[in-house]
């Protein structure tokens, strides 16, 4: 039910008429001044969807985001119940040329890629995750976030190659692409895709696969929100056990040991059902480490992470679990409702030399930025072995090159300030370059031009930078499925 509420006295007699008997499907309504495109949206839709207005929950719900700097002040937020519902909002945000964004989990850093002035879609009610032993794959809803999927499935003993904390989208990162902790036995999540429920600019749904079209399919699988909006993803499914890992926190006097075992581990990991996450990270004045282990199996072979647990410890939750125990066991969520902003370099390999350069990187902009509201400066070392491409032989907009095994390393700065925001964008532009030359400076010369994960990228980051090769292609696919730049009207990376 939406509730409206407005002087009648601000009215002029054609408004009120339209305000007096518009949705007339929903009752007990006072009268409000909508927007007119909204007011269309809203007789438009089916009973299956809603539309939501400045003070009521679901409109705060909807334009929520996990960095509160992706948070802008829609006209409306629409929630879809169905995708076509999802193709006539597109008609009629397409026919009126009004900016719009897609919301799925809110997890974007990046101002004004999922959010909006315009009309705001939430994707909340594409809540799906329908399992099929017999394909071994399930459909899920491009509104759930990984918790959610990893729950659902867990009775069936199988799982996905999803986001490896809490709180991420299915949607945003599975279009970007998508590292997992079974990234080095399966490859990105767009790998696993097998097909994509895709809701067309014109409004038209179809289901796109490699059989149907093969140069879409190729297109959705990294390319982001330039196709259309995705309100289904159909995914392989693979055994799960429990797992084992969990969450290290050392502190500053430790750093070397954390540093020692991270470059070990890069250099000679050979296991596929092994992972780390090494992040530096600058809280209260002093530098740090989390640490995240994973291991794919109720028990890790002996001497894999032992470099690892030999180091004191502040705090320590390792143990066996369920895989959802091991995502929640990250503290992503600690910064929810903070400014925030994410950048990257892809990397061949964490070097001793250059987890040197990161911890410098992190004790710098730690002290300069924590005098203009900076309160986390995190940096996130991510080793996978060297062929995780290889698990893909299909084109796929992202990665455009596969014969590089490349790393990404995440850049994570939050804040409390508006009028730092600059401040921080730069600072983070300027730490990505310092790593990468220094990278480039040990030898990693192969870097130079390579791409860079566009989940991570930040929101001026050349589209060469991501896609190279593949953009002529990427370009004229979006020209020939969306002539009319719809999705140009939404915000995000645009071909």
């Amino acid at each position: 039910m939406v509730a409206r509420t407005i002087s009648l006295l601000s009215l002029p007699l054609a408004a009120l008429a339209v305000a007096t008997t518009h949705n007339a499907r929903q009752e007990n309504e006072t009268l409000t001044i909508f927007d007119p495109v909204c007011q269309s949206i809203a007789s438009a839709i089916s009973s299956a969807s809603d539309v939501y207005y400045p003070g009521q929950l679901k409109y705060t719900e909807g334009i929520h985001h996990w960095a509160s700097s992706s948070t802008q002040l829609a006209k409306c937020v629409v929630e879809p119940g169905t995708a076509g519902d999802v193709g006539v909002i597109l008609n009629i945000v397409a026919t009126t040329q009004t900016p719009f964004a897609v919301k799925g989990g809110g997890h974007a850093s990046n101002p004004g890629f999922s959010s909006t002035t315009g009309v705001h879609i939430s994707m909340t009610r594409f809540d799906e995750v329908t399992y099929d032993a017999a394909s071994q794959t399930v459909v899920v809803g491009s509104g759930l976030v990984w918790d959610d999927v990893y729950e659902a499935l867990a009775p069936h003993n199988v799982n996905v190659v999803g986001g490896r904390v809490t709180g991420v989208g299915v949607a945003g990162f599975t279009l970007g692409g998508g590292y997992s902790w079974k990234t080095n036995q399966y490859g990105l999540t767009i790998d696993t895709v097998t097909a994509f429920e895709l809701v067309k600019p014109d409004g038209t749904v179809v289901t796109v696969t490699q059989a149907s079209d093969p140069a879409l399919f190729s297109g959705l699988k990294g390319g982001l929100n330039n196709f259309g909006i995705v309100t289904k993803f159909t995914l392989k499914t693979f055994p799960q056990t429990q797992v084992w890992g969990g969450l290290i926190t050392i502190v500053a006097p430790h750093i070397d040991d954390v540093a020692a075992a991270t470059a070990a581990f890069s250099a000679s990991a050979t296991d596929p059902k092994a992972g780390i996450i090494t992040t530096y990270n600058f809280l209260l004045g002093q530098p740090g480490i989390s640490l995240l282990l994973f291991y794919d199996a109720p028990t890790p072979p002996a001497g894999i992470f032992d470099d690892f647990l030999a180091i004191p410890y502040f705090s320590k939750d390792v143990k066996t679990r369920d895989f959802l125990s091991l995502v929640k066991a990250s503290p992503s969520d600690a910064t929810s409702g903070t400014r925030g902003i994410f950048n990257t370099v892809s990397l061949l390999q964490f070097t001793p030399n250059l987890l040197d350069v990161i911890l410098n990187e992190t004790i710098f902009w730690g002290t300069q930025l924590s005098l203009k509201g900076g309160v986390f400066i995190s940096y996130d070392v991510e080793p996978f072995l060297p062929d995780i491409y290889s698990h893909n032989t299909q084109t796929t907009a992202f990665p455009p090159v596969r014969s590089l095994g490349l790393l990404p390393f995440n850049i994570y700065y939050a804040w409390t300030s508006s009028l730092f925001d600059d401040d921080f964008h730069e600072a983070a532009r300027l730490s990505a370059k310092a790593v990468y030359d220094a990278a480039v400076a040990e030898g990693q010369t192969a870097i130079v031009g390579a791409p860079i994960y566009p989940n991570y990228a930040i929101y001026d980051t050349p589209l060469t930078g991501m896609y190279g090769a593949n953009l002529p292609a990427l370009q004229a696919l979006k020209a020939s499925v969306d002539p009319s730049n719809v999705m140009g009207l939404a915000g995000g990376f645009k071909f």
